[in-house]
């Protein structure tokens, strides 16, 4: 982890968790931005980390879970409350607005809501899943207008409502998830409306990773395809009559932008894995930030490899690294 120190501009890897491998050994077609259609990864990922697949002993207890929805820019947006047991009637807690990883294009609370719980319960606040609208049907801005729509809500009377305190709203995301709530933040900062309490990057996406050490050392076989992350690219981008918006745009790759151009975030917390493409880009990211003068926390797993919330159920090495990203939301939304 870093605190003080320099962070580096690349990571590294050791060996591969032995779990981590076994749990991808036992899934050999499970891939992320694969040679499939991107309706078979949308189904197989369900199929295999989808919360109603675990069996109760894989399920982590918490208090309760609320259905919810937001009436969106573009329609309803469904959300899904985890509530720790900590939580009583009548308490304000702070809140985690969690945008999933699936390139954009793959992924639903239901897969994420086992990982969602175990950092309800253990960061001690309320953890909120959301139902984005997903590319190439709908493309960037959706999600970030999606995005600003549930912050809404949440610091709204709708989230007072529900419990949750309007000035501890952190925002959080893993891959793609990540890239939108760093967007997220340059955005409110560009509009002058009121920042996220921190933002939780897990294994982000902060730009396209294919010039790093990283896009050649896990090209292929470590769950996230590197060569698959041209489609979801191409899946989120707009196109004429609505291509406004190139590659480089500041919402689109923060990762890109220079140095002074990144000052006055919200404080971040950035963790990275050894075995992943898009390891170099997070830890680039997480040194630009800290170089702006941002409070940045970074850690680095050199032998987790990416989507670790998602298999902490098979994976005690994973699960220590759900739980560490949980005590670093506990500290943040002091």
């Amino acid at each position: 982890m870093a605190g003080n120190e320099e962070i580096p501009t690349t990571g590294n890897r050791t060996t591969l968790a032995s779990s981590i491998k076994s749990f991808l050994d036992q899934h050999p077609q499970l891939r992320l931005g694969g040679n499939e259609d991107f309706h078979t990864e949308r189904r197989h990922h369900l199929e295999v980390f989808g919360f109603h697949k675990l069996g109760n002993e894989k399920r982590a207890p918490i208090k309760h879970v609320q259905f919810d929805g937001v009436r969106g820019r573009h329609g309803t947006i469904l959300v899904r409350l985890f509530y720790p047991q900590s939580y009583a009637d009548g308490k304000k807690l702070p809140a985690l607005i969690y945008f999933h990883g699936g390139g954009y294009t793959v992924g639903s609370v239901d897969e994420f809501e086992n990982g969602l719980r175990m950092l309800a319960e253990a960061a001690g606040m309320i953890a909120i899943g959301v139902e984005y609208r997903l590319a190439p049907e709908f493309a960037f801005p959706t999600q970030l207008d999606e995005y600003e729509d549930v912050l809404r809500w949440t610091r709204g009377p709708e989230g007072a409502k529900l419990g949750i305190d309007a000035d501890r709203v952190l925002g959080g995301g893993d891959s793609a998830g990540g890239n939108m709530t760093a967007a997220l933040c340059l955005r409110l900062q560009d509009a002058k409306q009121p920042s996220l309490k921190a933002q939780i990057l897990l294994y982000p996406e902060a730009r396209l990773p294919f010039d790093t050490p990283a896009a050649t050392e896990n090209n292929s076989g470590y769950y996230l395809e590197c060569n698959g992350i041209f489609s979801f690219a191409d899946h989120y981008l707009p196109r004429a009559p609505d291509a406004a918006y190139p590659p480089s745009h500041r919402y689109i790759s923060p990762g890109m932008q220079p140095v002074e151009k990144l000052a006055g975030l919200p404080p971040a917390a950035v963790f990275t894995c050894g075995f992943d493409p898009l390891r170099d880009v997070g830890v680039e990211y997480a040194a630009k930030l800290k170089k702006a003068g941002n409070t940045v926390t970074w850690c680095h797993y050199p032998d987790l490899t990416h989507g670790f919330l998602q298999m902490a159920p098979w994976s005690g090495e994973a699960e220590r690294a759900v739980m560490e990203v949980a005590r670093v939301m506990r500290e943040l939304a002091k």
